[in-house]
């Protein structure tokens, strides 16, 4: 009997042994304890990007309620943002610190593609998740390759893609001069632009682009319209957008002009550049703009407002990338949500990759947020809307690309 006895306990304490494994294997998932979830970022808070540092205080403010209302799944959630001044030794060298200081569970809305770029190799073997990057590159849409990195607005190439389709249909004989930014993110948006124009890709006159460390694109725009170019399509980030588009007016260029999503903002690019002067620039939008009367009694958008009065109080609410960080803020919060008790970085990964169909309080209606295990491609439909001196005004049918 006592050898029955023996083998029993030995038993017990075997099962003892593989619970506790079990358990501090549980506790050991970096930035994940029974009270908290810590996540890291870098954002461009200084340096030629600065305008979009508001996405970042605007995430951590939505966190900020979300912790106020109890967290996710009984965690408040510690978003710890870093500036990387837009500068990719910057982004790598705070990443690494996210990474193997702080501890963090996953990145979220990293962004810029210079910077993204510099640490997607050093996040995928790390095996870190590398979540809802701030940038349409359409390398962050990749999992064959980079399994760990999921992008969150439309492919810059997509988008890019949309506008070559109007241009086609609508001044089939047009004249095209683009500005570019001279890096991935520029790159990547022409490469998309001409793959949309087909056969027909000579009907760009001339292509001009800048460094971000360029002081201004004056001159860029003085040889372009020299070209005689009677549409334009401004690929830009905020600082210089806002150049050019004041700069074209100021020269009596009156082009069909077209401007990237990420160079959008009323408050942030479209104000600075003259509001009279940005009439009848045209863009794509897959979010509410929250200058729009139209979505004044839109319950998602009152909930924003509601939310900019008590989290960002004196902030700019003519600012898209407010509407922006909101929206991918909620979304993360989607995510943690469904992975209940699992916060593995695995099943975090899972759960990012196996979207369907979420709602956004500030997504446009008829645009669906989605995603697969195959199908990193968050967002893949815009709307175009052509700013009328107050606000951007919707118009066509919402157009996605097979």
């Amino acid at each position: 009997m006592s050898h029955i006895l023996h083998a029993r306990n030995l038993a017990l304490a075997a099962f003892a042994a593989v619970a506790l494994i079990a358990c501090d294997q549980k506790q050991s998932v970096p930035g994940v304890t029974d009270t908290e979830i810590k996540l890291g970022q870098t954002m461009p808070y200084s340096g030629p990007a600065s305008a979009y540092g508001v996405i970042g205080k605007t995430e951590v403010a939505y966190f900020q309620m979300v912790n106020e209302r109890g967290g996710i799944n009984g965690r408040k959630i510690n978003l710890i943002s870093l500036d990387d001044a837009y500068s990719p030794p910057r982004a790598v060298e705070q990443v690494r610190k996210l990474v193997e200081q702080d501890q963090v569970l996953a990145l979220f809305q990293n962004l810029g593609t210079p910077s993204n770029s510099a640490i997607h190799d050093y996040v995928n073997a790390q095996k870190i998740p590398h979540l809802f990057v701030a940038t349409g590159a359409t390398k962050w849409g990749d999992p064959k390759n980079f399994p760990w990195t999921i992008g969150f607005q439309p492919s810059y190439q997509i988008e890019a893609k949309i506008y070559a389709r109007y241009i086609l249909r609508e001044k089939p004989d047009a004249r095209i001069a683009v500005l570019y930014q001279n890096d991935d993110y520029g790159k990547d948006y022409l490469h998309g632009f001409k793959e949309g124009l087909g056969d027909k890709v000579d009907m760009i006159v001339a292509e001009v682009s800048y460094e971000v460390t360029d002081p201004t694109v004056d001159s860029q725009i003085v040889t372009l319209k020299s070209s005689g170019a009677d549409v334009f399509f401004n690929i830009t980030t905020p600082k210089f957008a806002a150049q050019a588009i004041r700069k074209v007016a100021d020269i009596g260029w009156k082009p069909l002009h077209f401007i990237n999503n990420v160079a959008s903002s009323v408050g942030a690019v479209l104000t600075p550049a003259g509001l009279d002067k940005s009439v009848g620039v045209i863009t794509a939008l897959y979010m509410k703009d929250p200058n729009d009367p139209q979505w004044d009694s839109d319950p998602g958008m009152q909930r924003w407002h509601e939310f900019m009065a008590k989290y960002m109080p004196g902030a700019d609410v003519r600012d898209f990338n407010h509407v922006y960080g909101y929206a991918a803020a909620q979304l993360m919060e989607q995510v943690l949500e469904k992975c209940g008790d699992d916060l593995s970085r695995e099943n975090l990964l899972k759960q990012a990759t196996s979207v369907e169909n979420a709602q956004l309080d500030v997504g446009l209606p008829g645009i669906t947020y989605d995603t697969g295990p195959d199908d990193y491609f968050l967002v893949e439909q815009l709307q175009l809307a052509r700013f009328d001196g107050t606000r951007w005004v919707l118009f066509g049918e919402v157009i996605g690309l097979e």
